[in-house]
């Protein structure tokens, strides 16, 4: 085979290569969750979700009522419910040996949910999200509350954005 052909026939299997790769990405049909094409933004607003029962529940339960609303509140006519049940915890996990007291820990947060369709109570999906917040501990003891206090807040906010990921993602079926 000459260099001429040996060329020409490089530059055919380039060009049928590049061919090929953009025949694959033009099948590629990605849509953002939130698109407006999609419904889910509408179906969101439609949801509606049980009360809390502790300070941490009530967190996560507001920040969904602000993903789920856009902002605008919890809805008075649900298509959609979501039974929601929340636990958190603060453990210590660095010890310090001459005060037998932590100086750092961890809070975890857990929320199970079920949705559901309301006008025949269908479960639709549910799961359970759990989040890690890391925390230190200060000697004063308000302080360390306050420290605790704001380490739930965190998980809570990112346990409800989780939660309400798996429930747009579930809706836009």
């Amino acid at each position: 085979m000459s260099s001429d052909n040996l060329f020409k026939f490089a530059r055919i299997a380039g060009v049928a290569s590049l061919m090929a790769a953009a025949g694959l990405l033009s099948s590629c049909q990605v849509k953002p969750l939130y698109a407006v094409s999609t419904g889910v933004t509408q179906k969101l607003s439609e949801v509606s979700f049980s009360d809390a029962t502790s300070r941490v529940g009530q967190q996560v339960r507001n920040q969904l009522i602000f993903i789920a609303g856009r902002g605008a509140g919890e809805t008075k006519t649900p298509k959609y419910t979501v039974d929601l049940g929340v636990s958190s915890g603060t453990g210590g996990v660095i010890y310090l040996p001459s005060s037998d007291t932590s100086g750092a820990g961890r809070t975890t947060v857990t929320a199970s949910f079920t949705l559901k369709d309301a006008s025949n109570g269908k479960v639709l999906k549910s799961g359970s999200r759990s989040v890690t917040s890391l925390v230190d501990f200060p000697s004063q003891e308000f302080a360390k509350q306050r420290a605790i206090r704001d380490s739930e807040d965190r998980a809570a906010r990112e346990v409800a954005e989780m939660v309400a990921a798996d429930i747009a993602a579930a809706l836009s079926r």
